[in-house]
């Protein structure tokens, strides 16, 4: 019977039915010890793992607990946030409002938005609503991020004036690199032609109609939810991932004015729901035929339309790497091992999300954890794939776990390059009082520098928290340790005019290996005018 089995389906699998695999609907057996026996190789404190195949949901559960060192269980409602998995969320919001006429995807971003604005006047005439959504802007790898990322006190107008600023790193539609902010644009636009803002929208239009019951767009809803995984991350001062898990405060993540981006949460409950939604190509589940968005969108929301290029991957991962690439509206599009697949990861500070669809398979996996091992996540989210299509088991969160060493060996390897090489024993050009005052970037906005105790305080105006010590590090640079340890320390370099006073500061990370979100080295800060 076992060879029999095989046999079929192998055939099922060569022929491309939808219904291949539904006598295999099941995780590989043993799943649930080989989830908990991964995460307890890595410490990582909780996880939720949802599959949906052939419309059914085949596995909804949750592992571990949701705060180190407490007795709470992680289970099939306890909401994590889900990062940038959340952008096709905002995509499926404006599909929504292109089935209903209410604007088209070509449609010129500046027609609905009249106070948007790019650095270069040709790009704000010519961006499209497309265009938020593909990563072709010409704006340099997570620039701006830093306007919002950690928490800012700014508002999503802000963020739309500030945009006008920050100056690109290519031309328009030449090429990729990913950003977060044009997303955030693309939730004002949602509430510009909805008439609702954007987290009104997303619940009502997206979240009713699913059953989504636990799915949260706004971050007061997920945290007065009691039942909720913390985020967790590995914070030795030398390098970010190194060391043991730390307890990280949740609310010094994203912040609400980021959510169109990556602010959503929801539980492993919920996301088979989103699974099914977008495996039925907008039809909710249930078989009632309520439609949230048109086919047509639905696949246009999966067509890729701007190359994104492809970095082999090292020998432990190398089968991973993919042979062709591409970004969609919210969704990246590639292949693993020759099947077209779906997918999207999300990341916030101390939690991690991955979310991939097999269309052709009629197949949706989704893990959430609420820490930043990567490798217990992506490991097993391809164990799981390699089950599903058929090929050959294997252990994929060692495999992940080697190569995530050799990442962090790198790194530090770095780091000790750069002390050996680079600084050189010296002292500032000025007295500490030289270097205080008032400072602003045109598109960040103010910051200050002040003398306290002999030592030399920053502050990021317009973040909430972030405020950090500056010790001399060589020359006129100094290192900012920032008092929340989870936050990227960063070199400050200050730059003097012919008087000897300060002209300008620039930054940028102190770690190799630090998320692109801390975009320092994009800063320039001038001195404020008096009475500014």
């Amino acid at each position: 019977m076992a060879v029999i089995s095989k046999c079929l389906r192998a055939v099922a699998i060569a022929a491309g039915s939808l219904f291949a695999l539904a006598a295999f609907a099941a995780p590989p057996e043993g799943f649930d010890a080989r989830v908990e026996q991964a995460m307890r190789s890595r410490d990582v404190p909780g996880m939720a793992i949802a599959i949906v195949e052939n419309g059914e949901i085949v596995h909804a559960k949750g592992y571990g607990v949701r705060r180190l060192g407490s007795p709470e269980a992680v289970d099939a409602d306890t909401i994590f946030p889900t990062g940038s998995t959340g952008k096709a969320v905002t995509a499926a919001a404006l599909a929504i409002l292109v089935d209903e006429g209410r604007l088209g995807w070509d449609d010129r971003v500046i027609d609905h938005l009249p106070d948007f604005r790019m650095y270069d006047a040709w790009v704000t005439r010519e961006m499209t609503v497309r265009d938020l959504l593909l990563h072709r802007s010409g704006l340099g790898l997570g620039a701006g991020d830093l306007l919002f990322i950690p928490r800012s006190s700014r508002s999503r107008a802000d963020i739309v004036r500030a945009l006008r600023h920050i100056q690109p790193a290519t031309s328009f539609r030449s090429g990729y690199a990913y950003d977060n902010i044009l997303y955030i644009v693309a939730g004002e636009l949602v509430s510009a032609v909805s008439g609702q803002d954007w987290e009104s929208f997303v619940r009502e239009r997206i979240f009713a109609p699913l059953g989504m019951r636990t799915a949260t767009s706004h971050e007061d809803d997920r945290f007065n939810t009691e039942n909720r995984a913390q985020p967790h991350a590995r914070l030795d001062p030398r390098l970010r991932g190194l060391g043991a898990q730390q307890l990280l405060p949740e609310r010094e993540g994203l912040g609400q004015v980021g959510a169109p981006a990556g602010g959503l949460s929801w539980s492993a409950n919920d996301f088979a729901r989103w699974l099914q939604a977008q495996l039925a190509l907008g039809a909710a589940p249930g078989g009632e035929g309520k439609r949230l968005w048109s086919e047509a969108n639905a696949r246009e929301m999966w067509t890729p339309q701007v190359p994104v290029p492809i970095r082999p991957f090292p020998a432990p991962i190398a089968d991973i790497t993919p042979q062709f690439s591409g970004y969609a509206l919210g969704w990246n599009v590639q292949d693993y091992r020759g099947v077209k697949v779906v997918q999207h990861g999300g990341a916030v500070f101390g939690v991690l999300a991955y979310v991939v669809l097999v269309p052709e398979r009629n197949l949706g996996i989704a893990l959430q954890v609420n820490a930043e091992d990567v490798e217990v996540l992506r490991g097993l989210g391809y164990e799981l794939l390699d089950h599903y299509l058929g090929f050959e088991p294997r252990d994929w969160v060692a495999a992940f776990t080697q190569w995530n060493r050799q990442r962090l060996e790198g790194g530090l390897a770095a780091l000790e390059a750069m002390g050996k090489q680079v600084r050189k024993a010296s002292r500032p050009s000025l007295p500490l009082a030289g270097y205080t005052g008032d400072y602003a970037d045109a598109w960040y906005g103010p910051i200050a520098i002040a003398e306290r105790g002999g030592r030399l305080r920053i502050d990021f105006r317009q973040t909430p928290d972030m405020q950090g010590t500056l010790t001399h590090w060589q020359y006129d640079t100094f290192r900012a340790d920032w008092d929340d340890a989870s936050i990227e320390p960063a070199y400050v370099t200050f730059a003097l005019d012919a008087g000897g006073k300060v002209a300008r500061i620039t930054m940028k990370a102190v770690s190799p290996t630090a998320d692109f979100s801390y975009d320092y080295h994009d800063l320039l800060f001038e001195p404020r005018a008096t009475g500014h």
